[in-house]
């Protein structure tokens, strides 16, 4: 499978654990910027924020463990694709290409990856940007009754190996295609070329797409129960962009967060839930601003 990259960066495939390397584009010169995309997407999500960034930043934009080209290790344990070890990753990818400190923006499941990352690497990230989600912890709790129906792909995908995977894989471009067309504010935002790039990389990772949101429903509640238990919280200045999902769900949003970190900056936007191709100005003026913090 052919993958797409930003124009002006250069490709690099790092190793960072046995049997595992990422994909990732590189461009740009400054102090660093990592970008992880989210689902069911890859890096090409970030292809005009980057494109800006790159005019005063190292803009790094990997492909997460398990999607676009980058390895997809089998999930032969609950680690394999915890957040936790996702997280590691990319720190360990910066470092290999030289950077022991940067600022870290996720986008939906990249941005559960950064927030383990901020978590658990504090003199690494030295600030962090999320992007429309909750911490896992937050979010299961925030999901109940028939309101919960939105998040249907999560429960579906924590179920154990074998019927999700085969149910997904049987309707691959129907069942990814469904999140590009529900979750997007403005249709233009993801043209025909990009999104089928989506739905083809989808299509050949269902397998750890699937062991990611396994993950979520399990080793990663643990590991925010344990920082949620000992008092840990965000060490940086945080900026966190969001719909408006707590009007629809019944939840504060700023307040979860803020329980989280305090150098925090929250704020609703009116875009869909891909903003970074739907409002890629407003995404790079909130991670210049963040730089600055």
């Amino acid at each position: 499978m052919t993958h797409p990259t930003l124009p002006g960066f250069t490709e690099h495939r790092v190793r960072v654990d046995d049997g595992v390397a990422l994909h990732a584009a590189v461009g740009g010169a400054g102090s660093p910027v990592v970008l992880l995309h989210g689902f069911p997407q890859t890096h090409l999500m970030w292809r005009h924020v980057a494109a800006d960034l790159a005019a005063d930043h190292t803009v790094i934009c990997p492909d997460l463990r398990g999607y676009g080209a980058s390895d997809k290790p089998a999930e032969t344990g609950p680690d394999v694709y915890s957040k936790r070890t996702m997280a590691r990753d990319v720190v360990r990818l910066a470092a290999e290409l030289g950077h022991d400190r940067f600022t870290l923006a996720g986008h939906d499941r990249g941005a559960l990856v950064a927030f383990r990352a901020a978590m658990d690497h504090p003199d690494t990230v030295t600030r962090a940007l999320f992007l429309d989600v909750l911490p896992t912890l937050d979010m299961w709790d925030a999901l109940h009754g028939v309101s919960a129906a939105v998040g249907f792909h999560l429960y579906l995908m924590a179920q154990p190996p074998g019927l999700p995977e085969r149910m997904i894989q049987a309707s691959a471009d129907t069942f990814f295609g469904s999140f590009l067309d529900a979750w997007t504010g403005a249709s233009a935002a993801i043209p025909a070329d990009v999104r089928a790039h989506y739905l083809a990389a989808s299509a050949a990772a269902v397998p750890s797409i699937v062991a990611d949101y396994r993950a979520s429903a399990g080793v990663d509640v643990d590991h925010d129960t344990a920082d949620r238990e000992a008092g840990s919280r965000l060490a940086m200045p945080v900026t966190v962009l969001q719909q408006d999902w707590g009007a629809a769900l019944g939840y504060h949003a700023e307040g979860l967060w803020s329980a989280w970190a305090d150098d925090l900056r929250h704020r609703t936007v009116s875009s869909g839930h891909f903003m970074a191709e739907e409002d890629p100005t407003l995404i790079t003026e909130e991670i210049r601003a963040l730089t600055t913090r």
